[in-house]
């Protein structure tokens, strides 16, 4: 399999700083086999018009990130579309001062098709439909007329859901200013798409409509894109949320987290009972999130009862058919392969002209194990980054021997601390029934309306799932 200069640099670089590199996943995954099987049987499930929902739940470093980059790399290639977004205080999935929105803008702005994997890719898909619908009209004869028709007609779907009018409405005005050659009508239709507009009577003044995206419509809207997704000529939406700790262990008020648990069961109902088409949610939480029966998911009682596990599955038996999909620990075996991949990325596909030999691999992770115990295969992002940094030694130093290299490592297992455990134990002073606190005005120039919310508040470090480089 050929390695491109770009996809090496951004593996090298990635695993070198400790992330998740975004593209080229390919040429390093190894194991997960039983997880992604059932996440294609979803995949397709979507494809035929159903809905799916699945919580990737594992503990601090066990590969969720990077499993849902797997799994947006799997989806783009079967035609779907892929949005993205973290969770932070300020993104989240309910909200009264524009969080809920901003979770949408986020998505949204992280839209990805397979020609634009990057994201971003909203305008082109829009662009792309017209296009489409414009050349069809007109291979039959029609001409402006018949391209606003057909495009009215198509639309008209849309209107049974909620919304659906002013949604549909937007589209044709995207073909109207595509007809015209108006950008600006153009560039407002696609700023509402975004959940851009925070006032109704611009929204009205430039296309028309008289619904913009706010926190109670978000998800409505998010319904809409799936099915115009389809409308399209994809095969579906698939939505990835990562960070779902936030809401447990980073909102302190009660009743913010159980709002934001209830969007969740709505969500979740609606996969379930099959009133959403060609959408699918992938949220990523930690074991502490979901099964902590204080803050966690497990604390809000529909919730826990619909999450609740197959009682069947024990002994070694496993369900993989319910929404939660545990991810389990790398094996020593699977770590073996992991180095092995990224020294075969690294010597540009040509194990010929590889720095180590095997023998090299062997005696590194021995060195590891006897350093870092079992924490170097079951969450090994130090032992994969130490890897890469020994690599670009004996690159840059020809001299250098591999031998002295691996007996100069001092690198030591950190105590695995889950985030989200570390600051519930800083707050556990607060009342949690005391009224959610506003955010704070910044003094600095006002930002424009259009903007999202800065993600500043993050949990824990980023791409730290190099524990399942595994397919």
């Amino acid at each position: 399999m050929k390695i491109t200069d770009k996809e090496r640099a951004a593996i090298l670089q990635s695993l070198g700083a400790g992330v998740v590199p975004s593209i080229g996943l390919q040429h390093i995954q190894v194991g997960r086999k039983e997880e992604v099987t059932a996440l294609l049987g979803d995949l397709e499930q979507v494809r035929s018009g159903g809905a799916a929902i699945r919580f990737v739940v594992g503990r601090y470093g066990s590969g969720k990130s990077f499993f849902l980059n797997v799994i947006k790399a799997v989806a783009l290639e079967k035609k779907f579309l892929v949005a993205r977004a973290d969770i932070t205080t300020e993104r989240r999935l309910y909200g009264r001062a524009g969080q809920a929105r901003a979770l949408y803008q986020e998505l949204l702005r992280n839209l990805a098709t397979r020609s634009r994997p990057e994201g971003g890719a909203l305008a082109s898909v829009i662009e792309r439909w017209v296009g489409e619908v414009a050349q069809d009209a007109r291979a039959n004869g029609g001409g402006e007329g018949e391209i606003r028709r057909r495009v009215q007609e198509l639309t008209r779907p849309l209107q049974d859901l909620v919304g659906g009018f002013d949604f549909a409405e937007v589209l044709c005005q995207y073909q109207r200013g595509h007809d015209e050659h108006d950008e600006a009508r153009q560039a407002a239709a696609v700023r509402w798409l975004r959940g851009e507009y925070t006032s109704k009577v611009e929204a009205r003044k430039d296309l028309g409509v008289r619904a913009i995206v706010d926190d109670e419509s978000a998800y409505d809207f998010l319904k809409l894109f799936a099915a115009f997704a389809r409308l399209a000529g994809y095969s579906g939406l698939i939505l990835l949320v990562d960070e779902l700790v936030v809401l447990s262990h980073r909102l302190q008020n009660r009743q913010a987290r159980d709002s934001n648990y209830e969007a969740i069961l709505r969500i979740l109902n609606d996969c379930l009972q099959g009133n959403v088409e060609g959408m699918a949610f992938l949220f990523a939480a930690t074991d502490h999130c979901l099964d902590d029966k204080r803050r966690g998911v497990a604390s809000y009682e529909a919730l826990a009862t619909r999450l609740a596990g197959n009682r069947f599955a024990s002994g070694g038996l496993v369900d993989r058919s319910g929404p939660i999909l545990r991810l389990e620990s790398l094996k020593p075996e699977d770590c073996y392969v992991l180095l092995h991949n990224v020294r075969r990325v690294h010597a540009r596909g040509n194990d010929e002209k590889a720095l180590l030999p095997d023998d090299a691999i062997v005696a590194y992770l021995e060195d590891c194990n006897r350093r870092m115990g079992a924490a170097y295969f079951q969450t090994p992002r130090e032992t994969v980054k130490d890897f890469v940094g020994l690599l670009g030694i004996l690159e840059q130093n020809p001299g250098s021997r591999w031998r002295d290299l691996i007996a100069g490592i001092h690198t030591k297992a950190a105590a695995p601390v889950d985030p989200s455990e570390a600051y519930a134990a800083e707050n556990a002073g607060e009342n949690e029934d005391a009224p959610e606190k506003p955010e704070p005005r910044k003094p600095a120039a006002r930002e424009p309306a259009a903007k999202s919310p800065a993600s500043g508040d993050d949990p824990g470090p980023k791409g730290d799932d190099l524990a399942s480089f595994r397919i």
